[in-house]
């Protein structure tokens, strides 16, 4: 039975759920949300680094997948290697913004990248700006707000069209701006308000597609048998109706400190 293991901070990992299932058809899923320490965008990175090491280890443990994806832009930039160092054995898939295809398809050259805070200022923006888009111009713009309203829409609350188009709103001031990357995996979930809100056209591009080939590459042939799972560390009151909305049960609170070992194998890794 193949069981992929699908991890974020909260519910921002549901928009590359249907492109998973699309590419590994009959494949387990198992959709773990971080609630207890969303959102990640503000998080101090040893904190953050160390924290994710912990949790990792716990789901891995118990949930034995065959591939994990990161849906988590902050955690992919920040603590990648750290995982696959720690966890060798394991295939990881990480989230990467989508500046290589925007560069590709920008006829302007000018293109957008709306990320959190934590990821717009990563040095890991800079490498890749550089390897993948070295004479484009690219516009970073971090919102601390639109994951929480993606959090807030998915689960029912209402939110405004205008305050999510005020987040988006800085990009455009260029008026050559042409493509936007939707750099943390909670904003396609807001994709269709975005594009009804802009003041003008542009390509909006997010990593959903290229996440779900990476992973089937990683994970192989398909064997099908297992039941779709849904985690959580805190429990919302909106959570079962957004997690089912996807397809996935009502979720259950995972326990890390029934696996002392693992809380052990985490304070080496800081």
């Amino acid at each position: 039975m193949t069981r992929i293991l699908v991890f974020d901070s909260g519910l921002g990992g549901l928009s590359v759920v249907p492109e998973i299932r699309l590419s590994l058809p009959g494949a387990a899923l198992t959709y773990a949300a971080d609630a207890a320490f969303f959102p990640y965008g503000d998080r101090d990175p040893l904190f953050l680094r160390s924290h994710l090491v912990r949790t990792l280890g716990h789901l891995i443990e118990t949930e034995r997948p065959d591939a994990v994806v990161i849906a988590c832009n902050t955690a992919s930039t920040l603590a990648l290697d750290t995982l696959r160092d720690t966890f060798s054995g394991m295939a990881f898939v990480g989230t990467v913004p989508a500046l290589k295809p925007a560069a590709q398809g920008s006829k302007s050259g000018v293109i957008g990248l709306l990320a959190t805070p934590g990821t717009i200022t990563s040095p890991y923006i800079d490498a890749l700006k550089q390897k993948v888009a070295p004479a484009c111009i690219l516009l970073r713009h971090g919102t601390a707000r639109l994951a929480a309203m993606a959090e807030a829409w998915l689960q029912g609350d209402m939110v405004k069209d205008t305050d999510i188009a005020e987040e988006a709103a800085p990009l455009f001031q260029h008026p050559d701006l042409d493509t936007v990357v939707l750099g943390c995996t909670h904003y396609p979930l807001l994709r269709h308000i975005l594009e009804d809100t802009a003041p003008r056209p542009v390509t909006w591009l997010d990593s959903g597609a290229a996440i779900a080939r990476q992973t089937a590459r990683l994970a192989g042939p398909v064997s099908p048998g297992g039941m779709d799972r849904a985690l959580v560390s805190r429990l919302s009151a909106g959570y079962e109706k957004a997690m089912a909305h996807y397809g996935f049960p009502a979720p259950i609170v995972w326990d890390i400190n029934k696996h002392p070992a693992v809380q052990d194998l985490a304070s080496n890794h800081p």
